[in-house]
């Protein structure tokens, strides 16, 4: 596995690396790096991103909150004809949704132009965006805890980018999480109190 900061590391990666840290993100939302995917390329690192509850602000790999997602920055000095480039940035968002938006046929349309907008407005390099957007209803039987139903919204999505300042691209993956999990705009408090604002 590859530690963020080690010397050994190629300099551009290390870069790459320091520019995702450096990302500002909604106060509902917690970003810490988390153990990086093995063998996907000769270099890894990779953040984790939860709407936190107001009790925690623990990140954990694999949450069981609301909303959660993994963003992995890939690294091959030779490059990868497949990524187009020496980099490739990998994402992963899971969120509860209401069975109203679940149902809603336009939903995975909808959720992957909040990524295209989060990016767009940020940055225009980067290069090979492709992904999935995938509605799922879960029902519960027999003896198992949870409510009867539940609803989620998943996207998985990857992309190139051209630049070594990942920052616009780890601010705008968070906002695709901050939409998945249905926070209300800065300085407005939701209703039923779920998520505070600053």
């Amino acid at each position: 596995m590859t530690t963020p900061g080690n010397h050994s590391e190629p300099e551009q990666f290390r870069t790459a690396v320091e520019s995702m840290s450096s990302a500002s993100v909604r106060p509902e939302i917690v970003v810490g790096p988390i153990r990086p995917p093995q063998r996907l390329a000769p270099y890894s690192y990779a953040v984790g991103a939860e709407v936190k509850h107001v009790a925690s602000d623990i990140v954990r790999e694999f949450s069981e909150g609301d909303a959660f997602g993994r963003l992995i920055l890939l690294y091959d000095p030779n490059g990868d004809e497949a990524w187009n480039g020496i980099f490739r940035l990998v994402s992963y968002i899971q969120a509860d949704v209401d069975a109203a938006l679940a149902e809603d046929p336009l939903l995975p349309e909808v959720a992957w132009s909040w990524l295209r907008d989060a990016l767009d407005s940020r940055t225009s390099e980067y290069t090979a965006l492709g992904g999935t957007v995938t509605a799922t209803t879960s029902v519960r039987y027999g003896d198992i805890a949870g409510p009867p139903k539940a609803h989620q919204l998943e996207m998985r999505a990857s992309w190139t980018p051209q630049t070594l300042n990942l920052k616009p691209q780890v601010e705008a993956f968070c906002e695709v999480l901050e939409y998945a999990a249905g926070l209300p705009p800065i300085g407005v408090t939701s209703i039923n109190g779920r998520f505070r604002t600053q």
